[in-house]
């Protein structure tokens, strides 16, 4: 194998952006995917019945909808600073441990949100996660614009 097929290894911030994509995408499967398909195929339901433009399904499944939004909805903000990251070739402890956070914090807000009912404490829970990965990701992002300000 000559070096230019070597595989580059993967920082740590790239592996965290991997494995959201991966969560994000698992999310999917592994709940509205599971809901729908076993209404589905134990004739409960038709395809056609699940509507994109209204709410729908048992409160668990709505649930389950709005976390892998949220999911989609984060995961290009954390890609572009990743990918800023990468592009600046910047490294360093803090960026792969804050990069961990937000991928150990974005799983934990997703099965905050889907495996419990919505209280005042679970949604406090659920928003400390969230906000957790917002710092981190603000975090990263001032390294990454201090590093190009020296």
């Amino acid at each position: 194998m000559d070096a230019a097929s070597m595989p580059v290894p993967l920082s740590i911030p790239l592996r965290a952006l991997l494995g959201f994509a991966i969560w994000t995408v698992l999310t999917l499967l592994g709940s509205v995917g599971v809901y729908r398909w076993s209404r589905i195929l134990t004739g409960r339901a038709e395809l056609k019945e699940f509507r994109a433009d209204a709410p729908q399904g048992s409160d668990w499944y709505l649930r389950a909808m709005r976390a892998h939004a949220n999911c989609l909805e984060n995961l290009p903000v954390f890609g572009a600073i990743v990918l800023a990251i990468v592009a600046s070739g910047i490294t360093g402890v803090a960026l792969d441990r804050l990069s961990v956070v937000i991928l150990g914090a974005r799983v934990c807000q997703t099965v905050t949100h889907i495996a419990f009912t919505p209280t005042n404490l679970v949604v406090g829970v659920r928003f400390a996660f969230f906000f957790t990965q917002l710092a981190c990701m603000l975090a990263m992002a001032a390294i990454v614009i201090g590093a190009a300000w020296r």
